[in-house]
C-alpha cells in the first residue's frame, strides 16, 4: 500500500515476493499519479487497484479500477465483477461466484473527465505541500515528505508530533478552531473483530499511529 500517496519501495517488495513465488497485488488506492523511479504506482505488481472514492484525488463518487499487464487475468477480473455472467443472446447463466461491481456509465464519464485534470490536481496539491513544508519548517513538527526516487501526489499531507499526548492536544486545538485535522485510521489489530487475528509485532505502526496527524489536503480552488 502506498500510504497517503507516498510510494513504497515497491520494486524491492516485488523482488522479495518473486523469490518466493508470491504474487503482488498493489494497493494504489491513494497514490493515483504518484511515481516510483519514474514509473506509475499500481503498475509494478500482478494487479494494481485505484480508488475513485469521494475523498480521493480523482473521484466519480465511489468505486475504482483494477489494472494489470496480464490480459487473461484482466478478462477474468472483468468477468467476476460483472456477476460472472456468460455472454449469450438471451440466456442468464453464471459459471462461478460473481459480484455486481460494475461502474455505471454516468460515474465512468465523470471519472474520465476528472482524469483529464489529474496533472493539474497533483501540481496544485504538491504546491500545497510545499507551502506546508515552509510553514512547519521551524515549528518542531516533522512533515512527511517524499523520499529518494519517489514522486508523491500528496493525497494527504501528514505531520508527526512528539507523542500521543501532543497529537491529541493538536487535534483538539485545531478542530476547535474549525480546522479539520484527523489521526490516521485505527490499526486493524486494535479493532475488536481482529484483535485475536495472527500478526507479528506492529511496534513501528503503533509508534507512527500515536504521532501522525493528517492536515487539510484538498485541491485548492
Amino acid at each position: 500500500m502506498h500510504t497517503f500517496g507516498f510510494p513504497a519501495e515497491i520494486d524491492k517488495i516485488v523482488e522479495y515476493c518473486s523469490a518466493f513465488h508470491i504474487p503482488v497485488i498493489e494497493d494504489a488506492a491513494e497514490s493515483l499519479g504518484s511515481l516510483y523511479k519514474g514509473r506509475h504506482t499500481g503498475t509494478f505488481g500482478l494487479l494494481g487497484t485505484f480508488s475513485f472514492n469521494g475523498n480521493k484525488t480523482v473521484t466519480c463518487g465511489g468505486g475504482g479500477v483494477i489494472v494489470t499487464h496480464d490480459e487473461e487475468l484482466g478478462k477474468w477480473a472483468r468477468h467476476i465483477t460483472t456477476t460472472a455472467k456468460v455472454p449469450h443472446e438471451w440466456e442468464y447463466w453464471h459459471d462461478e461466484v460473481g459480484y455486481n461491481y460494475r461502474c455505471p456509465n454516468l460515474n465512468a464519464a465523470l471519472a474520465c473527465g476528472q482524469l483529464e485534470q489529474l496533472e493539474l490536481f497533483i501540481a496544485n496539491k504538491r504546491e500545497t505541500a510545499d507551502r506546508y513544508a515552509d510553514f512547519f519548517r521551524n515549528t518542531g513538527f516533522v512533515m512527511v515528505r517524499e523520499q529518494g526516487d519517489s514522486f508523491a501526489n500528496y493525497w494527504l499531507n501528514s505531520i508527526l508530533l512528539a507523542d500521543r499526548d501532543e497529537r491529541d492536544a493538536f487535534l483538539e486545538a485545531t478542530n476547535r478552531a474549525g480546522v479539520m485535522t484527523r489521526p490516521a485510521w485505527t490499526l486493524m489489530h486494535l479493532l475488536p473483530m481482529f484483535v485475536h487475528s495472527p500478526r507479528t509485532s506492529l511496534s513501528h505502526s503503533e509508534w507512527i499511529a500515536d504521532r501522525i496527524v493528517n492536515i487539510p489536503s484538498s485541491v485548492r480552488v
